[in-house]
């Protein structure tokens, strides 16, 4: 009687033993297959990652940039692979939760720290487009100075000031920017006056020949001057030349080109009217 009772006990158990070694049985080639599977994904993901990374190497600069998505490329190409192992051995439900969560994670992310992301897609459309590069002087945002670096957050420069200053990448790609360094070339403006009874054509013919005898002017372009008002003091003129900026900078030009149109006045009797001066300010009880 006891050994029916233990009997009827067992044999279910043997029963659903049983279906479970076959069902594993079964499932051992599923899982074989899914192991091969994440092995030759694993492979695929180092080798499409070198790929990626020689590609944009040629096409970009900027190490930050070709490294993630370097390591965006090989995540992608893991996370295929661990969903079609996932497929093969019948977790379909487990993917779409999977995928689910991701899609929810992404967008929570992607609220948290909106800044952050924009900061990190105009950094790598910047150098994807490569407006700007090292070593160009370029102005925006209020500051003028050379690049330092270009990273994915912010880009650096140097003030010309002994001070440098990060711009966060997003303002660098949404603003305008005045590269200086991009076409090579300079022109530079220089304003002056002569008083109203001067003769103006010799007055014209003497700045252009002196611009026209500095050694870092451009030959190539022709020097542009154009008289553009009749002020207080006199009749004021601009003068426009480009310079080689390999023999000089913009600051030395001008100062350059300024001393030499004083020096031909000064030698020729040419009068610069001297500026009115505003109002002074009334002095107060101490100061008298």
């Amino acid at each position: 009687m006891i050994l029916l009772q233990i009997s009827k006990f067992i044999q279910p158990v043997a029963v659903k033993l049983e279906s479970w070694a076959y069902a594993s049985i079964r499932f051992v080639p599923n899982l074989i297959i899914a192991v091969i599977i994440l092995v030759v994904f694993r492979y695929l993901s180092h080798y499409g990652s070198r790929i990626t990374e020689k590609t944009l190497t040629r096409a970009s600069q900027n190490i930050a940039l070709v490294s993630l998505i370097s390591a965006l490329t090989k995540i992608t190409i893991i996370t295929t692979g661990l969903f079609f192992a996932l497929g093969m051995l019948g977790l379909d439900k487990t993917v779409t939760s999977l995928l689910a969560g991701a899609g929810v994670l992404a967008l929570a992310l992607g609220f948290a720290f909106q800044d952050l992301t924009t900061n990190f897609i105009s950094g790598a459309f910047i150098a994807i487009q490569r407006p700007i590069k090292v070593g160009d002087v370029i102005e925006t945002n209020g500051f003028t100075g050379k690049v330092l670096s270009i990273g994915l957050r912010s880009v650096k420069m140097d003030n010309f000031a002994g001070q440098h200053v990060e711009l966060p990448s997003k303002d660098i790609f949404q603003k305008p920017i005045v590269n200086f360094t991009y076409s090579g070339e300079r022109r530079i403006q220089l304003l002056c006056s002569v008083a109203n009874n001067e003769n103006l054509n010799f007055v014209e013919g003497l700045v252009l020949s002196v611009i026209n005898s500095l050694d870092f002017l451009q030959k190539q372009k022709p020097v542009e001057l154009n008289f553009t008002k009749f002020g207080d003091n006199g009749i004021e003129f601009e003068v426009f030349f480009w310079i080689d900026q390999s023999k000089a900078g913009p600051g030395p030009a001008k100062s350059a080109a300024i001393k030499a149109v004083k020096k031909a006045f000064d030698e020729n009797n040419i009068a610069i009217p001297l500026q009115k001066r505003g109002p002074e300010p009334p002095q107060t009880k101490d100061q008298a």
